[in-house]
């Protein structure tokens, strides 16, 4: 028998994907062959197609990218392979982030919405991030001022003054999630954007939005007309 009828099917199958890949670039693959790729690099004797379609049923790719060890853990990843996922997932985010900073906010307004979905749209518990703006509207920083629980963040417009104070910021956009995945906002998120907007007025520093996002999409209080 010829060492090439020795190897595993998979791995003529890995070299083929890895071919097509090279010569027709990512769009001639599909979302579980581009998987495939990925865990069979981290799991280089065992053949990962069931693996990349099992995921894929269950979760989209950029849930896979973001999700933590116990759920890769529980879906039957390996360690090696989770190891992998998590760190091209948070490398993927730190790019989005960073391909903004020193970007004028309000002419790159998609692409901050992306980002914010990327980032907020599937994490269990609520969060609040604070986007800091120079005066030209320059994206110069990102907080993340509270975690919280399932379904509750507090939020306290004193801080977030200080905060912006800190930094030197000239507007802000607050960003903050719903585990649940319905975007629409409380009443306790209504009052408490009121809140923060008067207590920015004095200092001249603008709130230009404050956006919610749900893995239903992302709702702004700008649009609402909630801004006051």
């Amino acid at each position: 028998m010829s060492t090439e009828e020795e190897k595993p099917h998979y791995i003529g199958h890995r070299q083929r994907l890895r071919a097509r890949l090279f010569e027709a670039g990512p769009d001639a693959l599909q979302d579980y062959e581009l998987l495939e790729l990925i865990l069979g690099a981290a799991i280089p004797r065992r053949d990962v197609k069931p693996l990349a379609k099992q995921l894929l049923s269950k979760h989209s790719a950029w849930e896979i990218l973001q999700a933590n060890v116990t759920t890769l853990q529980n879906a039957g990843v390996p360690d090696s392979a989770v190891g992998v996922l998590q760190a091209m997932g948070a490398l993927a985010l730190r790019a989005q982030k960073k391909s903004m900073l020193g970007q004028t906010v309000l002419s790159s307004w998609q692409r901050l919405l992306d980002y914010c979905h990327a980032a907020l749209a599937h994490e269990k518990k609520e969060q609040v991030r604070l986007l800091f703006l120079n005066r030209r509207n320059e994206l110069v920083r990102e907080d993340i001022h509270q975690r919280g629980t399932i379904d509750h963040t507090p939020l306290y417009p004193r801080e977030v003054v200080q905060r912006a104070l800190e930094v030197g910021a000239g507007a802000l956009v607050l960003v903050h999630n719903h585990p649940s995945g319905d975007p629409t906002p409380s009443p306790d998120d209504i009052t408490m954007t009121q809140e923060l907007v008067e207590a920015l007025k004095p200092l001249n520093i603008t709130l230009h939005d404050h956006l919610v996002v749900g893995r239903q999409g992302i709702t702004s209080f700008k649009q609402m007309g909630l801004l006051g």
